[in-house]
């Protein structure tokens, strides 16, 4: 019986390039074995407060190269930060092209109605690898009707197919 190790798919392997000494005790990982999200720490050098409706980029001294093009990095928010204090992302979702080369940046905003604190090196976003398909587009004048069930499908805008 093969043993259970040998089954498990290889890590893609991610070159980091520190670019703030002080983050080499603070570089990302994943908190458990089913963590999607590697964390990703506010480079600071004193607390930062961010008054309601305040978005400010936050540095976080590293570097990922994926090299892949069949991957890329998302930066997401940490749900409790956003749950409990309105901390999300400016631009909601960082999306972190595979050949990208220069330092992540987390674009913080405060949502919330009362300031927030973030602290030197404290846990700010995640960082999640995800596959990536490059489509080729094909210019036509209709769609195959044979995809579309009665052929209406999209006609009716946002909200069209129901709430429920």
């Amino acid at each position: 019986m093969p043993d259970t190790a040998d089954l498990a798919p290889s890590k893609p392997r991610l070159a980091v390039k520190l670019l703030d000494p002080r983050m080499r005790d603070a570089l990302p990982h994943y908190a458990t074995a089913g963590s999607a999200g590697l964390d990703l720490r506010a480079l600071l050098d004193a607390p930062l407060t961010l008054a309601p409706g305040q978005c400010e980029l936050v540095r976080t001294g590293l570097a990922i190269h994926i090299a892949e093009p069949g991957l890329a990095g998302m930066i997401l928010p940490r749900s409790g930060l956003g749950h409990k204090h309105g901390i999300v992302l400016g631009n909601l979702v960082g999306l972190i092209d595979s050949d990208y080369q220069g330092e992540l940046m987390i674009s913080t905003w405060n949502r919330g109605d009362a300031p927030f604190t973030i602290e030197p090196f404290e846990r700010l976003a995640q960082y999640v690898l995800v596959p990536v398909v490059q489509a080729e587009l094909v210019l036509v004048d209709d769609f195959d009707t044979s995809h579309r069930g009665d052929g209406q499908r999209g006609t009716g805008g946002f909200g069209s197919s129901g709430r429920h």
